[in-house]
């Protein structure tokens, strides 16, 4: 996509990097102007959006026409890791959590739950997943990860997500591996505190950027940076601090793919620091993608767009930000391709998830 970078305007590019998570009733009143003014690269779906197969086909597909009027197709994104972070409309079943299905590895049951979810979000039109988490498990089933992470060992957390990222990726569906550096490094939770880790530096390399290293080896394309805070790395989270991600991801680990904030609509930063304040810098902090939650507010948007056009010294940042999501993109063969209801496809997907389900019952048993 050379070619279409050297089109772009400097505010088509900012937009290729603001991903909107739409967590609102009545979307589609919403979604024009942010696609046909804003020229955003990505948008963020929520089961609150849809009622049913058919309404989320209907509103993918109204998305992609609208963004037919732009250069560059979107990212169409969803949180589906299966258990209690499900985002599919009630007519499809739901795939047991992480950790249900990580217990019995000898039957590679996280690996044709991957393969499952990324058939079906390709078939829906989605072409990005928040998934998997590559947290590990240190408190209960019901903690802000829980059972959403693969396992207590960080060995068994590396395996799985790894299998878990390349079935999502042989579908065509960008896996973005999260919360790095680990979530489970603390009990709080980031959608309504801002968590503080204490541990040494050296024991969350060693433990809990396990999992997330070896995924980067492996080919992870796009990974989340979430909202927590060291104290003995930076002032800021990890999500806005510019010294965490050059030093600890792109330097360290010499990670070149997609690094993606966790969304900036979260309690946790917006209370000490506002979600302008936050996404602006989120974008100095070195981040390709800026995760930002509609809550009418397009002025932030407008701030953000135009405190990062003032920042001369974010140019060469943005240009390279903008050829790496154009290249993914293509990679993935994102486009404005009109998605086709298919009952059959309903039955056919309900039957692969309950042939999951009744293999876990199995083994439970």
């Amino acid at each position: 996509m050379s070619k279409i970078f050297e089109d772009l305007t400097i505010d088509e590019k900012i937009g290729q990097m603001i991903m909107v998570g739409m967590d609102v009733p009545n979307v589609i009143d919403k979604i024009d102007d942010l696609i046909l003014k804003y020229k955003v690269g990505g948008i963020l779906l929520y089961k609150k959006n849809y009622k049913n197969y058919e309404e989320l086909v209907e509103l993918i597909n109204y998305i992609k026409k609208i963004n037919t009027a732009n250069k560059v197709p979107l990212f169409i994104a969803i949180d589906q890791e299966g258990g209690r972070v499900n985002r599919m409309p009630n007519d499809f079943d739901n795939i047991p959590s992480p950790h249900s299905l990580a217990k019995y590895k000898k039957e590679n049951m996280v690996e044709e739950a991957g393969d499952i979810t990324g058939e079906m979000l390709n078939m829906l039109g989605f072409n990005f997943d928040f998934a998997p988490v590559m947290d590990i498990k240190r408190f209960s089933d019901n903690h802000a990860i829980g059972d959403r992470a693969f396992s207590e060992n960080k060995e068994i957390v590396s395996k799985c997500g790894i299998d878990y990222m390349k079935q999502l990726q042989n579908h065509n569906v960008v896996s973005v591996i999260k919360h790095f550096p680990g979530h489970g490094a603390t009990n709080m939770d980031s959608h309504f505190i801002l968590p503080i880790v204490k541990k040494r530096v050296e024991d969350i390399e060693s433990e809990d950027i396990f999992p997330f290293r070896e995924a980067m080896k492996n080919g992870a394309d796009a990974m989340l940076i979430s909202h927590l805070k060291i104290k003995e790395i930076a002032k800021y989270p990890c999500s806005m601090s510019r010294e965490f991600i050059v030093k600890y991801v792109r330097r360290k680990y010499n990670y070149k793919g997609l690094l993606i904030t966790d969304d900036f609509g979260m309690k946790g930063v917006q209370i000490l620091y506002g979600k302008k304040f936050a996404a602006k810098k989120g974008f100095e902090a070195g981040n390709d993608i800026i995760v930002v939650k509609y809550q009418n507010d397009e002025d932030c948007l407008e701030n953000i767009i135009k405190s990062v056009k003032k920042n001369k010294k974010l140019q060469y940042k943005i240009n390279n930000s903008v050829k790496k999501i154009l290249d993914m993109k293509e990679k993935y063969n994102c486009n404005n391709d009109e998605i086709v209801v298919d009952k059959n496809f309903l039955n056919y997907i309900n039957k692969k998830i309950n042939g999951l389900k009744e293999k876990l019952e199995n083994n439970n048993n």
